[in-house]
C-alpha cells in the first residue's frame, strides 16, 4: 500500500483521506485513475498546464486513440511461468522498459517536486530523465536519487548555460543527456492560455536562463534556433550517449545517426508543439525502418496501458516513457504515488505478455499484432 503526501497549494487544511471519503474511487488502479483523482485536487491552472495540448488538441487525442486501433494477437499454451521484461541501455541493464519522461516545474504539483519524482523512480526501479526546466537544481536531485538519471536538454541563448549545466549533471552522475530538438518555438497552447498560466515568480527554474524561463512558460514568437551543428556542439562536450528527443520521421532519423547520435526518442513533445502531427506510435514504424537498429528507440506519448508498451515494442522501440502520468502519481502520492504507477504499468506489461504467450521484450514483435 502507498502512502499519499499532500501536493504544493492543493489540498488546504482538508486531507487527501477526507477527499477519498467523498468520492466513490478510494484507490487508484489505473494510470487513468491517477489522472481522475489528481486532477479533483490540483489548482485549476496547475491541472490545466499539465494536461494541455496544443492547439484544438487533436495530436493530443491521437496519440492515445492510435494505441486503441492496433489489435494483438495471442498465442496460447506457452510457456509463462517466468516474465523478463529487462533491458538494457547504452551497457545498463534495467528491469523494465518504462523511463520517466522529463517533466517542467513538478514543485507546481508537489512541495518536493523533482526530488520526490526521483526517490519514486528508485523505487520504481526506473530511469528518471530530468528536465532542464526543473524547479529543482540537479545536485538535490542526484542526492535523492537512487536509479539512473539523464537530463534532458534545451539548448539555450547562453550556450555557456548549457555547457555548465552537461558538466553540471556529469559531474553528479548523470548517464545519457536527451537533447529535445523539437522546440524552437513553443507550440500554441490555448488551454494553457485560457487559464492564464504563469510560472509564480517564486519558483525557482536553477537551469533556465531568464529569457528560456519566459519563452517557455508562455505562448510567444520568441525563437531559439536549434540546428544540427548545435547536435555537433552538444555531442563535443558531452562524455555520456546523447539521444535526439523530438524525431517524427525516418528522414530526421538517419540525419540523426548520420551525425553520431547514441539514440533516438520519438516524441511530438507530449502533443504540446505542433498541432495535427502523428501520434508516435503511427510515426513508430517509419523511424524504425531508417534506423534499422543501429541505435536505440524510445518512444513517448500516449502510454497508458501495458497494452502500449508492448505494442510499442513490437513497433520497433526499446523502451517507452511514461510524462503526465507520473505526475499525477507525484501530485497524489509524492514518492510512493510515482512508484506506483510504474508498478501498475509494469505489472500490465507483464499480464499483456504472459496472455500473448511471450516469456520476453525480445519477443514483443510484429507477430504480436493482429
Amino acid at each position: 500500500m502507498w502512502h499519499r503526501h499532500s501536493c504544493l497549494c492543493t489540498l488546504g487544511t482538508k486531507s487527501v483521506s477526507e477527499n477519498d471519503m467523498n468520492h466513490s474511487m478510494t484507490e487508484p488502479v489505473s494510470l487513468d485513475d491517477f489522472e481522475q483523482l489528481a486532477r479533483e485536487r490540483l489548482p485549476h491552472v496547475a491541472s490545466e498546464y499539465l494536461v494541455g495540448g496544443a492547439a484544438d488538441e487533436i495530436t493530443l487525442r491521437w496519440n492515445c486513440e492510435s494505441f486503441d486501433r492496433i489489435r494483438l494477437r495471442p498465442r496460447v499454451l506457452e510457456d509463462v511461468a517466468n516474465i523478463d521484461t529487462s533491458v538494457t541501455l547504452f551497457g545498463r541493464t534495467m528491469p523494465h522498459p518504462i523511463l520517466l519522461a522529463p517533466v517542467a516545474y513538478q514543485r507546481l504539483f508537489h512541495a518536493d517536486g523533482e526530488v520526490e519524482t526521483a526517490r519514486g523512480a528508485g523505487a520504481a526501479e526506473a530511469i528518471y530523465v530530468v528536465s532542464t526546466a526543473t524547479t529543482t537544481a540537479i545536485e538535490e536531485i542526484a542526492t535523492a536519487a537512487t536509479s539512473p538519471l539523464w537530463l534532458q536538454l534545451y539548448l539555450q541563448k547562453d550556450r555557456g548555460a548549457t555547457r555548465e549545466l552537461i558538466a553540471r549533471a556529469e559531474a553528479v552522475g548523470v548517464q545519457a543527456l536527451c537533447f529535445t530538438v523539437d522546440t524552437p518555438v513553443v507550440g500554441t497552447r490555448n488551454r494553457q492560455q485560457r487559464a492564464e498560466f504563469k510560472l509564480p515568480s517564486e519558483l525557482a527554474t536553477p537551469h533556465l536562463d531568464a529569457t528560456n524561463r519566459e519563452r517557455l512558460t508562455v505562448t510567444s514568437n520568441e525563437r531559439e534556433p536549434v540546428t544540427w551543428r548545435d547536435v555537433a556542439m552538444v555531442q563535443s562536450i558531452a562524455h555520456v550517449p546523447v539521444l535526439l528527443k523530438g524525431i517524427l520521421t525516418g528522414d530526421d532519423a538517419a540525419r540523426a545517426i548520420d551525425h553520431g547520435v547514441a539514440g533516438i526518442v520519438v516524441s511530438n513533445h507530449g502533443a504540446r508543439n505542433l498541432d495535427t502531427v502523428p501520434a508516435t506510435i503511427d510515426a513508430l514504424p517509419e523511424v524504425a525502418t531508417s534506423v534499422g537498429g543501429r541505435v536505440p528507440i524510445l518512444l513517448d506519448g500516449g502510454i497508458r496501458r501495458g497494452t502500449d508498451v508492448v505494442k510499442s515494442i513490437a513497433l520497433g522501440a526499446s523502451a517507452v516513457l511514461i510524462g503526465r502520468p507520473y505526475v499525477f502519481g507525484l501530485a497524489l502520492g509524492g514518492a510512493d504515488g510515482v512508484a506506483e504507477v510504474v508498478a501498475i504499468l509494469r505489472q500490465e506489461l507483464e499480464t499483456a505478455m504472459a496472455l500473448l504467450g511471450r516469456r520476453s521484450l525480445s519477443a514483443l514483435d510484429k507477430s504480436v499484432l493482429w
